[in-house]
């Protein structure tokens, strides 16, 4: 790339930051905490993938994801997702009519039929409406009776899930959770946060959340970040970490082999390096470093990852394995774990 290019794109970098820290600043006017939260949300939104959040009911997922709509100029749906929820409720449905001309087929929208669609907790429905996202998420299209119908763009799904412990929840399919960009763990306020939420939502006063981006801006920034520069290394770091966890693989660490039924897919390594470009334009860089690379292994993989009977009776979570890769496999090829 000339040294023009990754002056526009280290140009271009302050004016995505601007719309970043507008859009962060309108989410906190309602959200209290959860900044690394927040910052995943984002950038999944700005990378172009798509957000699961997972935590025990009131922890304010939902709100969150309210809130970022409010502040994004785009057609935002909602959907409660219930035991008896069917696939039609999503997608749309084919009605009878009486046209000009007698009786006629139209088509019906669904909810999916929006440029953010909250999903909230999508693991009280069937597999079977589950299964509806799966062709909006990757594709961005619909097919009902054998029409497909496109998606506005941007397009982006944000669903909320409760803890599989929980009563009366189906776990998603490992397809459909492989088509999340992003899955990240809300956790539990602390001590100061939650007096905080307290006082803002005890006293009457509601926050007022201004719209600072809207859809074109939005795609213009998902362009730039795709111009971020990847050295061969630093891709080959990431589809190593991939591979990683990949049970009986050449690079597989022992804890891998021994807790792992399956490991990552290709979009692990996609996610990684997008989201890796997200944060080298959020410091002001037209490269993406090892570092951008680490930080977002967690939430890019830990729902990838499918352990064995060994590692659920020992009650091992992935995010263990992962940190255990990331603290053991060198970025440079023939140093330590991993070398050829």
């Amino acid at each position: 790339m000339a040294a023009s290019d990754i002056g526009q794109i280290e140009a271009a970098a302050a004016k995505f930051r601007e719309d970043y820290n507008a859009t962060k600043t309108e989410i906190g006017k309602a959200i209290v905490g959860h900044e690394e939260v927040v910052n995943g949300i984002l950038t999944c939104l700005f990378a172009g993938g798509h957000a699961l959040l997972e935590g025990v009911p009131g922890l304010g997922k939902t709100l969150l994801i309210k809130s970022l709509s409010e502040a994004l100029h785009l057609d935002f749906k909602r959907i409660q997702f219930t035991p008896d929820l069917m696939p039609a409720d999503v997608t749309g449905t084919t009605i009878v009519v009486e046209g000009e001309h007698g009786r006629e087929f139209q088509f019906r929208k669904g909810p999916i039929f929006a440029q953010i669609v909250l999903a909230d907790e999508i693991n009280r429905a069937t597999p079977k409406t589950q299964s509806a996202l799966l062709e909006a998420m990757q594709e961005k299209s619909v097919t009902v009776g054998g029409t497909t119908h496109k998606l506005d763009e941007p397009f982006f799904v944000m669903a909320t899930q409760n803890p599989i412990e929980q009563e009366g929840t189906y776990p998603l399919p490992e397809a459909q959770l492989d088509r999340f960009f992003f899955k990240l763990e809300v956790g539990y306020s602390n001590r100061e946060e939650l007096s905080e939420i307290v006082n803002r939502t005890t006293a009457g006063d509601q926050p007022e959340i201004q719209q600072v981006l809207d859809g074109p801006t939005i795609l213009a920034h998902q362009k730039l970040i795709r111009r971020v520069i990847v050295a061969p290394h630093i891709q080959d770091y990431a589809v190593r970490l991939v591979l990683a966890t990949h049970p009986g693989g050449d690079l597989a660490p022992p804890v891998v082999n021994q807790f792992l039924r399956f490991g990552a897919s290709p979009r692990a390594a996609q996610a990684l390096i997008l989201a890796g470009k997200v944060r080298a334009m959020l410091e002001g860089r037209a490269n993406v470093s090892a570092e951008d690379v680490r930080t977002m292994v967690l939430p890019a993989m830990r729902h990838r990852l499918l352990l064995n009977f060994e590692g659920e009776a020992e009650g091992m979570s992935t995010d263990t394995i992962l940190q255990n890769i990331v603290d053991t496999l060198p970025v440079d090829v023939g140093v330590g774990v991993g070398a050829a």
